[in-house]
């Protein structure tokens, strides 16, 4: 702001204000900023793909679409455009969009990024026409080429899961019963992408005592300052450096997360924070928020692992890439999942997607009665709360449930042979009967 005020027209301060704006979720600032500055630059395609994005996370959907059309036309090889129509998951590419996909995604001259782009595109595309070998054949030159940019070594994430068993006992827990800061604000949702975090974040968003965010960055934040520099070099700190905290350390830190947040939030009695890989750090969570509520999302190894498979992420997520490493990365998590469960008895609620789908108002009465809400009408009928939905399920959401896409990844079975052998024989997840989710029972799944 200072600096806009020296220079107002500057473009750079302009579009960093607009894109600080975005990243805050204040769209209605942002939106106002950005269709400025594409009046004056109407070639910029990323200023079209930023007005697209902010209009998708409002529900404008017809607007969106229409901007990022624009990008594609200004730019014809523009992968990210392409990508953003795929990515909202309800949008039918034409015959001639098909065509110019296909001519992008071959031209020799077609950027890394763009290629890649352009190849998600096509799977989803493809997928849409039930041409079902050549989409898996896109997704899978898709995935390779964003491989070749990502570092990811799935040893590093199963030592992760090994220490956290070894530090974070129900000992290590029962040692401290007395840590941490004592609000009750935060529901974290944990899980992996493409679980059905977004429609659990949706229907307790719908909850009037209830404020949805956004995937928070300040959990993993904090396990930066906490493991310090070098941290895949030899032993981490972290998770050890959790028994070095004292009584004060994780009330101030608990204290510091709900400071750091609340740039998030307009002031409801209980907030979302829906950061998926937060699984990794329960121990950490229940120590500075031992009253937090945390709910697992889960979903079908092969239908999450392949959704995961089909999907582009902006940043992170770098084990989607590959289906041996999505494999093994959900087998992790099952495996520190059923740990947290163990030594954190009564603090985590599992909520299994196909089981939402089957009995939406038996799981909306069960995840209102593990929050300690009342139930409210509003939480069955989500699809009609206006708010921003930041995921890339946002369109999905705002429609009432369907069960379409639960076996959506069997068309793709003939070619799934390597994440079902990297999944291999999960352990018996249980699971309450559909007659406690019909009575609302509350409590830790």
């Amino acid at each position: 702001m200072k600096l806009l005020r020296v220079d107002p027209d500057n473009r750079i301060y302009r579009t960093t204000y607009a894109t600080v704006c975005t990243g805050f979720g204040d769209y209605e600032r942002a939106l106002p900023l950005y269709r400025e500055l594409v009046s004056v630059i109407p070639r910029d395609p990323e200023l079209h793909l930023s007005i697209g994005h902010a209009l998708k996370t409002q529900g404008k959907t017809a607007e969106a679409i229409e901007a990022y059309r624009a990008a594609a036309r200004v730019k014809p090889s523009f992968g990210d455009a392409y990508w953003s129509l795929a990515n909202l998951k309800t949008y039918r590419f034409t015959d001639e969009e098909l065509a110019r996909m296909r001519a992008g995604e071959a031209a020799p001259s077609t950027q890394l990024a763009d290629r890649y782009h352009l190849c998600f595109a096509l799977g989803k595309a493809l997928e849409d026409r039930a041409q079902y070998a050549e989409s898996f054949a896109c997704y899978e030159r898709g995935n390779a080429l964003k491989k070749t940019e990502c570092r990811y070594r799935p040893e590093i994430s199963e030592r992760n899961t090994r220490l956290q068993k070894a530090v974070c006992t129900a000992e290590f827990f029962a040692a401290r019963a007395s840590f941490g800061c004592e609000s009750d604000a935060p529901i974290f949702i944990v899980g992996l992408p493409r679980s059905g975090s977004t429609l659990v974040e949706q229907i307790l968003a719908s909850h009037q005592t209830v404020e949805g965010t956004m995937e928070l960055a300040d959990i993993p934040r904090m396990v930066q300052d906490l493991q310090g520099r070098d941290r895949e070099q030899g032993e981490p700190r972290y998770p050890a450096v959790l028994a070095q905290l004292s009584t004060g350390d994780c009330r101030r830190l608990g204290e510091k997360y709900l400071a750091d947040t609340r740039v998030y939030r307009v002031g409801e009695p209980f907030f979302i924070d829906k950061m998926p890989n937060n699984f990794r750090h329960l121990g950490l969570i229940h120590l500075i928020l031992p009253k937090a509520r945390i709910i697992d999302a889960r979903r079908e190894p092969m239908a999450c692992c392949f959704s995961n498979f089909k999907q582009l992420y902006a940043s992170g997520q770098q084990f989607t890439y590959s289906l041996e490493d999505i494999g093994r990365y959900y087998r992790s998590y099952v495996e520190l999942m059923t740990h947290w469960e163990a030594v954190m008895p009564g603090s985590i609620l599992r909520v299994q997607h196909e089981e939402v789908v089957a009995d939406l108002e038996g799981n909306v009465r069960r995840i209102l009665e593990f929050c300690g809400l009342e139930f409210e009408p509003a939480c069955v009928e989500f699809h009609k709360t206006v708010r921003s939905v930041h995921s890339a399920s946002s369109e999905q959401v705002r429609r009432p449930i369907y069960k379409q896409s639960l076996d959506q990844w069997r068309h793709f079975e003939p070619w799934l042979g390597p994440l079902k052998s990297a999944l291999g024989n999960l352990p018996e997840v249980p699971r309450r009967l559909s007659m406690s989710h019909a009575t609302g029972s509350g409590g830790s799944a």
